[in-house]
């Protein structure tokens, strides 16, 4: 299992980062990014203390930390500077905060987001079909969540990326112990959507080209 999308008590998980690796770790997954909330009050906070905990523990345990940070509710003109910021100082794996429809995300975020060459559009909403042509040909993954609240239009962004063969990635979203799922609860969530093991194959290869493992 990898997964590149997660929240500890940098922003509003509740684990440390060390303990939520951990509990991955004895999970059996291969890699997890840690990537807190941030805009422009904290970015300059949250991410260094992800880069110092990823690198700490990546001396000791077996499964990949990798520092990382979901830019998140920010005014859609400071989204590529954000996004520059934390390439800059250490984000290996940035996730934009799509346009979920459980929250008042500013219409354009998804665009504003793809353009500035995120790694991952978390929970897209319902995005059009010329944002995931967008996606597709700036190389962005469009998430596939586990995350009840923001999983509700999941089925629209499997069908138009499969449609318009933009890339897939399923991350958790994790805020908490429960969140955290195996490689068969994986298997299982995606097969609801009628994905076929190629497809899921495909998917699970997105993240692990993401994480730098082979």
């Amino acid at each position: 299992m990898i997964d590149l999308h997660t929240h500890t008590l940098l922003s509003d998980g509740e684990l440390l980062p060390a303990e939520l690796v951990r509990r991955a770790c004895a999970a059996g997954y291969r890699a997890i990014a840690i990537t807190d909330h941030a805009d422009m009050s904290n970015i300059d906070f949250v991410l260094p203390r992800a880069v110092k905990a990823c690198r700490a523990i990546n001396k000791y345990w077996p499964i990949k930390a990798i520092p990382g940070v979901e830019i998140t509710h920010p005014p859609i003109e400071l989204i590529p500077g954000l996004v520059r910021f934390a390439r800059k100082n250490g984000a290996k794996i940035v996730v934009g905060h799509g346009e979920t429809i459980s929250e008042p995300v500013d219409p354009g975020t998804n665009r504003a987001f793809i353009e500035a060459g995120v790694d991952i559009l978390a929970h897209p909403g319902k995005i059009t079909v010329e944002d995931v042509l967008l996606a597709r040909s700036k190389g962005v993954c469009l998430e596939i969540t586990t995350r009840k609240s923001h999983g509700l239009t999941n089925g629209h962004v499997i069908r138009l990326a499969l449609k318009y063969n933009a890339s897939l990635v399923l991350d958790t979203d994790s805020h908490s112990p429960g969140n955290i799922i195996s490689s068969d609860i994986r298997y299982r969530f995606l097969k609801k959507y009628k994905l076929n093991d190629r497809q899921i194959d495909r998917i699970i290869k997105n993240s692990a080209y993401l994480a730098g493992i082979k």
